[in-house]
Order: C-alpha cells, then sequence, then structure tokens
C-alpha cells in the first residue's frame, strides 16, 4: 500500500504499543468496527511500555489513510494522557470510557468525541487502522477545544519525544 501516514513525520525514537485485541497487521476485532458494520464501535485494549523518560504525556488517535476522502479520516483522537499511564481499557473511546481524569477527548471526522469503529467502503479493499501513540515533553498539549486530529498532530510536533504505532485492518467484500 502506497498511503504512508508517517512519510513527513518527523523522526524519534520508538516504543511499544500491543494490544490483546488483535495483533500488529492482523484484523481489528469485531467489536473495533462501526455498528453500522455488526460492530459496536469499542475502542480495543491497549498496552504501551518503554517511553522515554522525559514522557510527560501522551496522544493516542486512530487514522485511517486508506479512506477514499483524498484526506485520509480519523476515528479517534486523546490529548493528554498522564504520562504515568500505561494503557486503556477495552472501551476507553466510549463517552463513558474509562480515561484519566486529565486526558481530552478530541473529534473524530464525523465531530463526536468518541471512538468511531472501522468501516471501509465495501469492495474498497483492505484499510488500514493506524493508533499511534504519540510521547511529548508537556504535560498538557495547548490546542483549541475544537481542534481536529490533524491540528493536534501538527501541534504536537514540536513536543514530540517518541511514537509508537499499532496497525489493525478491516474489509468489507462486496456481497
Amino acid at each position: 500500500m502506497t498511503n504512508d501516514p508517517n512519510w513527513r513525520l518527523p523522526e524519534v525514537p520508538s516504543f511499544s504499543l500491543t494490544s490483546p485485541d488483535f495483533k500488529d497487521g492482523q484484523p481489528l476485532p469485531d467489536s473495533a468496527r462501526s455498528s453500522d458494520l455488526g460492530g459496536a464501535d469499542r475502542s480495543p485494549a491497549l498496552v504501551w511500555s518503554g517511553a522515554p523518560e522525559t514522557t510527560q504525556s501522551y496522544v493516542l488517535t486512530m487514522y485511517d489513510p486508506d479512506a477514499p476522502t483524498g484526506s485520509g479520516f480519523w476515528h479517534w483522537c486523546v490529548t493528554d494522557i498522564p504520562a504515568d499511564v500505561a494503557g486503556f481499557d477495552g472501551g476507553a473511546g466510549a463517552a463513558d470510557g474509562p480515561l484519566p481524569a486529565t486526558a481530552t477527548r478530541r473529534r473524530n471526522e464525523y465531530g463526536s468525541d468518541t471512538f468511531l469503529g472501522a468501516a471501509p467502503p465495501a469492495g474498497h479493499g483492505l484499510h488500514r487502522y493506524f493508533l499511534t501513540l504519540s510521547a511529548l515533553d508537556v504535560p498538557k498539549l495547548e490546542v483549541p477545544d475544537d481542534a481536529t486530529p490533524a491540528v493536534v498532530g501538527f501541534m504536537l510536533r514540536e513536543h514530540l519525544v517518541a511514537r509508537a504505532q499499532l496497525v489493525g485492518t478491516a474489509d468489507v467484500p462486496v456481497s
């Protein structure tokens, strides 16, 4: 696939991001698919480790670079995750999901601040969903309340100390 969402991002050290719900490069669990496709719009459980000691907070996003939009599709964005947090339970992306008190939910492409499950168009082929955890050197990322994930990504660049990624996939064959 040619849509590399990292091609213009700064080179930084990496650390570990995994999920007990799926393996890197493998299909997302059915629960992490859109409710329109029989899923539950439920964010997968995530576990991370190995970020630099200079980490003061994290930003988590989920992005589909393969969406037929010309600009991809942002499914989830959470900023201001404290540095002492080492993962999220499944379902953390729900409106009442178990996120740390200081974490800030940001809007997705539909304008909601909750997790939006994978929803590739039928017959469009395999889509990749990049879960990216950015380690920052500030405890709070200063962005407007209505910032899109793209703006969040731009603003975090000057504070980025490391990045972890986990890629899930989804496909909807033509019936």
